[in-house]
């Protein structure tokens, strides 16, 4: 009976551990994803903000109201 109960404890323990394992490596990924986005920000931001000014400068030219 004794082994069974410290077979039961140790693989509740063994599981807490993966458990905080699975959440650094989830934060790692999160963290990773970020810096992905801040670099594309970053890369492309000027890029991505002249192609909605020009769209916005065409709309606005074909409506004939004020500009953007």
């Amino acid at each position: 009976m004794l082994d069974y109960l410290r077979i039961m404890l140790t693989a509740r323990v063994a599981k807490m551990d993966e458990r905080g394992a699975s959440a650094v490596e989830y934060g790692l990924l999160v963290a990773g994803i970020a810096a992905l986005i801040v670099a594309v920000v970053f890369a492309f931001g000027g890029v991505i903000n002249n192609v909605f000014g020009d769209t916005c400068n065409a709309v606005a030219g074909g409506a004939g109201t004020g500009g953007c």
